[in-house]
């Protein structure tokens, strides 16, 4: 399951913020119904307070729904685009190698600490030369 997102959470539990959506009709003191699009035809409507956030008006942290290709079980895979950074910790007795990845759709700001062995034998073409997801073809990180 690591790489896959479920609808709202992550898998270091970081929220992932999808919309903004139109609130329909306040149910109750806490609890709201949405204006939901057709692609999130199988989520509820109904969201209690905690879990919605304030719109923000930069219209670069709105994350398209279309990008994401949300699948029926609500769920999408993230990949790894490029490896930022790498580092070797003393952990005990032995030495442990970690990678700082890029994923797509996410900032470099957002970028994850990830096991340097797994990475490599999950997506072995992030370790050959260029580096990224894209064939080879070096893009900026700022067009990200």
């Amino acid at each position: 399951m690591k790489g896959v997102m479920r609808f709202g959470k992550k898998e270091k539990l970081s929220p992932r913020y999808i919309g903004p959506y139109r609130i329909a009709k306040r149910i109750g003191n806490v609890a709201y119904e949405l204006e939901l699009p057709q692609e999130l035809a199988a989520v509820h409507l109904v969201f209690h307070i905690s879990i919605l956030k304030k719109c923000i008006g930069d219209p670069l942290l709105i994350l398209p729904i279309e990008s994401i290709r949300i699948k029926d079980s609500l769920s999408y895979e993230e990949i790894p685009v490029q490896i930022l950074d790498r580092q070797v910790r003393r952990l005990g007795t032995k030495d442990v190698a970690s990678v700082k990845v890029l994923w797509r759709n996410q900032f470099v700001e957002e970028a994850t600490w990830e096991g340097e062995e797994d990475m490599k034998k999950r997506n072995p073409y992030l370790f050959e030369s260029g580096g990224n997801a894209d064939q080879g073809t070096n893009f900026p990180l700022s067009a990200l």
